[in-house]
């Protein structure tokens, strides 16, 4: 399986992104969730959000009312789009796919990892 990040960039505060995660190699079945990490400079990757097979989500609260996490099945593809965005929410965002369907928060859930797309948001 690969999971193929982007849709990272440089973003004032207050600003608006889109990440997408394109998932290949395999056809994720109804006991897949996918879900977002991202991981700031000096610091632990962090739970951010989370979609199962059946369109269920979960979010960190600091995330909630600003993220949304969708997808689209028949493409493989998961998307976050990102609002409100605060300068310490620069990191790395990662996507991560597991053969389970538990929206689960922690890294040991997931069984396979993207290779990231750096976020900056600007003061």
């Amino acid at each position: 399986v690969q999971l193929q990040a982007s849709g990272g960039g440089l973003v004032q505060a207050g600003g608006f992104l889109r990440l997408s995660c394109a998932a290949s190699g395999r056809a994720f079945t109804r006991t897949s969730t996918m879900g977002w990490f991202r991981q700031a400079p000096g610091k632990e990757r962090e739970f951010v959000a989370a979609i199962n097979w059946a369109g269920r989500t979960l979010y960190t609260d600091s995330v909630k009312a600003r993220y949304t996490i969708s997808r689209d099945n028949a493409k493989n593809t998961v998307i976050l789009q990102m609002s409100a965005l605060k300068p310490e929410e620069t990191a790395v965002y990662y996507c991560a796919a597991a053969t389970n369907a538990r929206l689960a928060t922690t890294r040991m859930n997931y069984d396979y990892w993207g290779q990231g797309t750096k976020v900056t948001v600007s003061s």
